[in-house]
């Protein structure tokens, strides 16, 4: 095999003085070297420098396909860098890549924590919502952020979402010269001057006992914006249990309300669009896509099933809220994939009809659901049921 004409080479804070031999024989050798500014400097990179266009794209470097060519990257290219980005766009034998330490491998050497056993999340352009899912009492993570600004404002963010108890280490420029850590609580955060690239360290040791969410299916329904057509937090269980969710599968939510069964749907791994006819409630599904941080795994779509699903990339599974209807059913059971798990339910006399009815001739489970509430009754108590819900769920 000939030899890759691309090599990815991983750079610290100590520039050229960190890399290996064949680090610093690849840029020697190379018509031309592709990083952000700041990589560029730390190699004194001469004309053959190239900074990344802004927004980012790997469009250039596969210009000079079959030159010696080398792409900068901070520590390993491939945690959160542009080694995944760039390989996806080649054969295997096209490149190499030369990594080292990186800043969480880093981060967690100084805090003395297990990098198995730590949380690490590029927050560079994401939310800090997405800390929401993972984050809770003894958790211990550590996030890279934007710039030296962005410590303070996730501190803000750490307090307003219940996790001001949490302790911070500010990590600025690990792995240089100037290399600086500092600790602050996220509640009275305090830390000034912050230079970049920085990462944070969060020890959730002292968070409440409560805090964060639960993994188990089924979260509180004041936990989601809402204007109260939300499957309900016993009825949202089990139907979450009937999805069986698995990383990475995509749900049809048809009928989305709140978005609940799509957000837990994601918590769980998965990815969700979300369909809702109404535009009041399609805003507040985008407002809980940012509330747990879900932007680019959910997506809300205004519109009426199936019209609204033409297109769109096939499920592997789908929620029907509601129960439908049977129009509904004859044109969705066509389009779906063989394999496809559906779950509906219904409350009505009617929906309980049909969905015995697509039973009947498709097969699968049927489930009553008859919950029950205890309620005050005079000086004593007594049960308040619910309506019963009826559940189909099949594969198809």
């Amino acid at each position: 095999m000939a030899d890759p004409w691309l090599t990815i080479v991983g750079l610290g804070e100590d520039g050229l003085e960190g890399l290996s031999d064949a680090s610093r024989a690849a840029i020697a050798g190379a018509e031309v070297i592709f990083g952000g500014p700041r990589h560029l400097d730390l190699v004194a990179v001469d004309a053959r420098g190239r900074a990344w266009p802004v927004p980012f794209d790997i469009a250039p470097v596969l210009e000079w396909r079959g030159r010696p060519t080398v792409v900068l990257a901070s520590g390993d290219p491939f945690w959160f860098g542009a080694g995944g980005t760039l390989a996806r766009h080649l054969e295997p034998g096209e490149w190499r890549a030369i990594p080292l330490a990186g800043v969480f491998s880093l981060a967690c050497a100084r805090m003395g924590w297990k990098i198995e056993e730590t949380v690490c999340m590029g927050l560079h352009a994401a939310a800090f919502a997405r800390l929401r899912a993972v984050l809770a009492r003894g958790v211990c993570a550590v996030v890279t952020l934007r710039d030296g600004a962005a410590p303070a404002m996730l501190a803000k963010w750490l307090v307003a979402a219940g996790f001001g108890a949490a302790r911070l280490m500010v990590l600025e420029r690990l792995g240089g010269t100037q290399e600086r850590l500092r600790q602050a609580n996220a509640e009275g955060f305090d830390v000034t001057d912050i230079a970049a690239p920085v990462a944070v360290a969060i020890d959730g040791a002292n968070l409440p006992k409560d805090a964060g969410l639960s993994r188990a299916s089924g979260l509180p329904d004041d936990a989601f914006q809402h204007d109260g057509q939300i499957t309900k937090r016993p009825v949202r269980a089990l139907t979450l249990s009937a999805l069986a969710p698995r990383p990475g599968e995509l749900l049809w939510d048809i009928g989305g309300g709140s978005g609940s069964i799509s957000v837990e749907w994601c918590l769980a791994g998965g990815r969700a669009i979300t369909v809702e006819t109404r535009a009041d409630r399609v805003t507040n599904i985008r407002a809980n896509i940012a509330d747990f941080g879900l932007d680019g795994r959910m997506e809300a779509i205004e519109g009426r099933a199936p019209e609204a699903l033409a297109g769109l990339p096939l499920p592997d599974a789908v929620f029907v809220g509601g129960g439908g209807n049977a129009a509904l059913y004859a044109a969705l059971w066509p389009m779906l994939p063989a394999g496809t798990r559906l779950v509906a339910n219904g409350v009505t006399l009617e929906t309980e009809a049909l969905l015995a009815q697509m039973q009947a001739a498709h097969g699968g489970d049927l489930l009553r659901i008859d919950l029950a509430q205890a309620a005050p009754l005079g000086g004593m108590r007594g049960w308040n049921a619910a309506r019963p819900v009826v559940q189909w769920s099949v594969v198809k």
